[in-house]
């Protein structure tokens, strides 16, 4: 069984499919899946070459093998996908019967909602199609490539509801060692560990000394196996060919340290070939270095993970309607804004996790719990708390959740457990367990007797204890003033003795009684002494947050006073603050992209048009942009500003006499070859943000289409995108066309494969590497034009 080698038996994965496709004569554009069936031979043959190189695993021509890519390929991804697998079969049972076929499943090549236009459920059935037709033919799916927490989600339930198959998973990252989409390698692994894949790792994207940091960081938090499949350094150009100079040789030195501090799957990716593994094979040693990894608890977003380790986590309770008028009001008339905002001022008042409650009478409480939860999550980088007492409502939350949640709660009956632990399992969550049965014990040992039960009961279902915390439940001072002592004496003996992580909603304790604040923050820091680590409380009550700043450094878990100077220094009172305090600056901002356009009306009553573009959405989107670059926030976010501010720039624009105030026009296009458009969409959405005329000519256009588009609009810049190394040739012939043709407007060219070097050699004006550094790039060049 394949899965009891993990972590056990050095593994080695295959090399580059594309490489040594092109040496067989696969041209820059073809669709290198048709060659499952029309040249079933080269495929046979690249296969049966690494397999006698050594590697133990042959991954089939499958990585864009699903229906969106394979539309235009003339063939059935179905067709394909078979063939593919045939291929690899033969080729096993040729050169080596014990090797593995791995499937592979690449990105689908949309963006998932909200950055882009696929839903979740596509994107699972897509994948699901693809597993359900081959499953019985291979021996593991291998995810790669991902660039999308939320899709590998959706993958990887995809493979596990619909078969029994051990699942790899690796995504590629960037140099600031986030992914397209702002994932760090701890969330991700985190996430993907929760969903119980067998292993996780690393590939493409950079060479094995570039991805060091990532994989040092990978190494360091991940329990389970870990793969890495590097290119083959970074890559160049030499006479119009993408090129990888590192050597199989030098690939392999690189490659030994990882070995040796356990990485126990390794292979390669772009321009590795059979001797890359040839050498790997040679200098792998037989058994994996063992790692001693310590878990955590731990929650996660996208693109943001809390470790309660060492500090107190702050849980935002304020979207909770218990108590809450307007909250319960705005739910019900389905003013979901409402809840945004309230998120956004708990996140600007120091909160770390959100509790999200949608618990009313009438409402379709797991439907609304989604929609707010989703909506939050465009706009919020905060894991979020799942805080429902329906079954429902939790799994249906747990679902679409982008993350690691907390989930809040289960208690000491066994129905409850029984219906909330298989979730909390499958998804990969974070557990709340209250000390409760038939009612609240009222000494801390009838608590701690409880918690233990949960513990023991949940390690049934595979729940580590890490993914437990334990609530102690806060009693009321005005009616059993006496419990509140034995709320705190429970908190200290779940600590000792379980070795799990507490939590408490502290305001609960003041209930009844004047100067509630004075109460809680009084019980919060005792609560803390006693070992509390998660406060649920109101993250805007300043003296509250105060207490935990104070409790940090007093108890050394915040180093030099660092973050209390940082905060206390510049403490302000908290106004309340509601939709309609947001100004035009905040909307964009935060991505409040509902009610920009009211706002935007509203402000063009008091000042002029072209004063609202200069010193109102520009500087908002440049600090937006600063946000950006300096990890602040992430594409997301970044997408919902740009999103919003198209929408200010349309109210603003609908004032011109004449439209004449955009700046440009600019053309784009993904050259000839390339189906690839996500890195061009989100540059277009940018630059339209910022008030540009984009003319997007699409993907696989053609080297004439985009000459015949430059007379036909006469820009005044050309952006060109390639992700594939193939296409870069392309780009280089479509700027010849276009300089043959005395083409005087700048080209700036950008995409995954693209360096400064490579844009010099392909003659290239300008290289950017992201959607902000083309934004800087044209304001630069239309403000030194005057345009």
């Amino acid at each position: 069984m394949l899965r009891e080698r993990l972590g056990k038996d050095l593994l080695i994965f295959d090399g580059a499919m594309g490489t040594q496709l092109q040496e067989a004569g696969l041209k820059a554009g073809e669709i290198p899946e048709v060659y499952n069936i029309e040249h079933p031979e080269i495929i046979i043959d690249i296969h049966s070459r690494y397999l006698q190189s050594g590697a133990n695993f042959i991954t089939t021509n499958t990585f864009g093998c699903n229906p969106l890519k394979m539309a235009d390929s003339g063939y059935c991804y179905c067709d394909l996908l078979k063939a593919a697998v045939k291929n690899a079969r033969i080729a096993r049972d040729k050169v080596n019967p014990n090797a593995y076929i791995a499937l592979d499943i690449g990105p689908i090549g949309q963006l998932l909602e909200p950055l882009g236009t696929l839903t979740f459920d596509e994107a699972y059935e897509m994948i699901a199609s693809q597993i359900l037709i081959v499953k019985d033919q291979v021996d593991v799916v291998l995810l790669e490539t991902m660039t999308d927490l939320y899709e590998v989600k959706a993958a990887i339930l995809a493979v596990k509801e619909n078969s029994d198959l051990p699942v790899f998973v690796t995504m590629t990252f960037e140099q600031n060692k986030r992914t397209l989409t702002g994932t760090d390698p701890l969330t991700f692994v985190n996430v993907v560990e929760g969903l119980g894949v067998d292993a996780l790792g690393v590939n493409c994207s950079l060479g094995p000394n570039e991805l060091k940091p990532i994989i040092d960081e990978i190494l360091e938090v991940s329990s389970i196996p870990v793969m890495i499949q590097p290119n083959a350094g970074l890559p160049c150009l030499h006479n119009g060919q993408t090129c990888y100079e590192v050597t199989s040789d030098e690939y392999a030195l690189a490659m030994i340290d990882y070995m040796q501090r356990g990485v126990s799957i390794v292979g390669g990716c772009c321009g590795t070939t059979p001797d890359f593994i040839a050498e790997l094979k040679k200098r792998a040693p037989q058994n994996v270095t063992s790692r001693d990894v310590k878990r955590l608890t731990r929650v996660s977003s996208q693109n943001q993970t809390v470790t309660f380790e060492g500090q107190v986590v702050v849980c935002g309770e304020r979207l909770n309607p218990t108590g809450k008028k307007k909250l319960k009001a705005a739910l019900k008339e389905e003013r979901y804004d409402e809840c945004v905002v309230e998120g956004i001022k708990q996140q600007q008042a120091g909160a770390d996790v959100l509790d999200v409650n949608v618990g009313l009478p009438g409402i379709d409480e797991p439907a609304t719990m989604v929609k707010v939860m989703k909506l939050l999550q465009e706009v919020i980088n905060l894991p979020l708390q799942i805080d429902s007492s329906s079954p429902e409502a939790i799994e249906k939350a747990c679902r679409y959740y982008n993350g690691k949640p907390l989930i809040n709660s289960v208690n000491g009956k066994d129905e409850v457990m029984e219906a909330i632990f298989p979730i909390v399992k499958k998804y990969g969550g974070v557990v709340i367990g209250l000390t409760l049965e038939d009612g609240i014990p009222l000494y801390a040992h009838e608590r701690l007797a409880i918690a233990k039960k949960i513990i023991d009961k949940a390690s049934e279902y595979g729940i580590a204890k890490e993914d437990i915390i334990i609530d102690c439940l806060t009693l009321t001072a005005s009616a059993q003033q006496k419990e509140v002592q034995e709320t705190l004496k429970a908190l200290t003996l779940v600590k000792e003795e379980l070795g799990v992580h507490t939590v408490l909603g502290v305001s609960n304790v003041s209930f009844g009684l004047p100067n509630r604040p004075l109460l809680n923050r009084t019980f919060l820091a005792l609560a803390m002494q006693s070992g509390l680590d998660l406060p649920i409380i109101n993250p805007l009550d300043q003296e509250l947050m105060g207490t935990i700043d104070a409790y940090n450094v007093l108890y050394h878990f915040d180093k030099d006073s660092s973050r209390y100077i940082s905060k206390q220094s510049q403490v302000t009172t908290l106004a309340p603050l509601t939709t309609s305090s947001f100004t035009l600056e905040d909307m964009i901002i935060h991505g409040l992209k509902d009610e920009v356009q009211a706002k935007t009306k509203e402000l063009l009553q008091e000042r002029e048009a072209m004063d609202v573009i200069n010193n109102v959405i520009i500087p908002a989107l440049n600090r937006v942009g600063k946000d950006y670059e300096t990890n602040k926030i992430f594409l997301p976010q970044l997408i919902q500003s740009a999103e919003t501010t198209k929408k200010a720039f349309e109210v603003v624009k609908s004032t011109f006499r004449v439209d004449s105030q955009s700046k440009g026009p600019i053309m784009m296009c993904t050259v000839e070859g390339d189906i690839h458009d996500i890195g061009k969409n989100i540059v277009k959405v940018v630059l339209e943000s910022y008030g540009y005329q984009v003319i997007d000519l699409g993907k696989d256009v053609k080297v004439e289409k985009v000459v015949e588009a430059y007379h036909k609009y006469q820009p005044k810049m050309i952006g060109l995108s390639a992700l594939m190394t193939t296409t870069v040739v392309n780009m280089k012939k479509t700027i010849e066309a276009l300089h043959k043709v005395n083409c005087q407007c700048p080209i700036w060219v950008g995409g995954a494969v693209l360096t400064q070097e490579i844009a010099d050699e392909i003659g290239a004006d300008y290289y950017s590497e992201d959607a902000m550094a083309s934004v800087t790039l044209l304001n630069h060049i239309f403000d030194e034009r005057g345009e």
